[in-house]
């Protein structure tokens, strides 16, 4: 099992209530909490607080890896190690000490999902003991001495030719539960180094920290223009807002189990003036109550296996758009043409392989009906 926990408590002599202050548009903590629930590695996370703000605004995001633990407050103070709070938790759960352990920092919100995916898969080939992540620095250091650390000034390097030195962000750290608990420290044995962007390395210590981080969120946590620049969000119906079951009540008539968080999501991309749609092959009186209760911008029934795209198109051109702008989720072969052409596709996790191997989609971490259309608002959000 891989945990993921991330201290977070109340105090914060910089900036105060910083784990939960707004940072491009969410709670700080949020985009931690999102890469993680994000990533079909991470099993459990726990969010350890003192907080009572903290923990209100953290049950609310409703994810469903997360839980709160509820830090001893002497391991919330100023002088408090995060090894502490670590130990206290730890102490208060029966783990194997195989587990892996990722101490992730809130105050990191560039870190990626990406980012936990490859370090534990990077842990795990190298067979180290612990995983740091740092940062390149391509800066001249010196020392209290008056000596060059890093380069020798009779013969400055250009930067282009200057490897660097590797810095620790402190972003996250992996070891193993027994590790831990043995050494009492969150790195031990033989260390592996995980190498982030560079912009990942600021630390948001001041108010121009923050301003900084979050245009660098803005620039570099956009995959590519178009997810940035998504203007409609439209989605499948059974398979992807439910679970593809078959339900009948005592009487026979057809039911369908739909997931609130997926309701949400839609309520979201509304106040960003992001419109939706659902284009679905279904024609029932159940989605159409469903459509109407999210508030459904484009609602399209009965359409055939190959007018998807057609109505797509026809939505684009009244909102004066392109296929580029457009996010699809669809889980069967009756959405693969407009999957294929639009800017961003995605899936949940229990599509048809067919669905799942094509280039560059995005497959959810949830199945159909369980939250994989808010996953994917979720890492629009993210992107913008």
């Amino acid at each position: 099992m891989n945990i993921a926990f991330i201290p977070a408590r109340c105090g914060s002599k910089s900036i105060q209530f910083k784990n939960i202050k707004d940072f491009c548009g969410q709670p700080l903590i949020y985009w931690s909490l999102l890469a993680l629930e994000s990533s079909a590695k991470i099993d459990k996370i726990f969010v350890a607080t003192d907080c009572i703000e903290i923990k209100k605004i953290v049950q609310e995001f409703e994810f469903s890896k997360v839980s709160i633990f509820d830090r001893n407050n002497l391991n919330a103070s100023d002088i408090a190690s995060s090894e502490s709070v670590i130990m206290e938790f730890l102490s208060a759960y029966e783990f194997s000490n195989d587990d892996l352990f990722l101490l992730v920092q809130a105050t990191s919100p560039l870190t990626k999902t990406s980012d936990f995916n490859d370090a534990i898969d990077k842990l795990k080939n190298e067979n180290a003991d612990s995983l740091i992540t740092c940062v390149r620095s391509k800066r001249f250091f010196w020392n209290d001495d008056n000596l060059p650390i890093n380069y020798d000034p009779s013969n400055r390097p250009r930067r282009q030719d200057f490897k660097g030195t590797l810095m620790e962000n402190g972003a996250f750290y992996i070891s193993n539960v027994g590790s831990i608990i043995k050494h009492k420290n969150r790195v031990s044995g033989r260390v592996s180094i995980f190498e982030m962007n560079e912009y990942q390395g600021i630390e948001l210590d001041e108010e121009n920290d923050w301003l900084n981080a979050e245009n660098l969120m803005h620039k570099y946590n956009s995959n590519d223009q178009i997810i940035s620049n998504i203007k409609l969000v439209l989605s499948d119906v059974d398979g992807t807002l439910t679970d593809s079951g078959m339900y009948y009540s005592s009487d026979g008539n057809e039911l369908k189990k739909f997931n609130t968080k997926d309701g949400k999501g839609f309520e979201l991309l509304r106040s960003l003036g992001i419109k939706t749609g659902i284009i679905t092959s279904e024609d029932t009186k159940i989605v159409s109550k469903r459509a109407k209760k999210m508030k459904i911008d484009y609602l399209f029934q009965g359409v055939s296996h190959g007018d998807k795209l057609i109505v797509t198109k026809k939505i684009c051109e009244k909102e004066n758009i392109s296929l580029d702008q457009v996010a699809y989720i669809g889980d069967d072969i009756n959405c693969r043409e407009l999957l294929e052409s639009v800017g961003l596709a995605s899936c949940p996790c229990d599509s048809v392989q067919d669905i799942k191997n094509i280039p560059n989609i995005k497959v959810t971490s949830k199945k159909g009906g369980e939250g994989a259309v808010r996953e994917l608002i979720d890492y629009i959000l993210l992107k913008r």
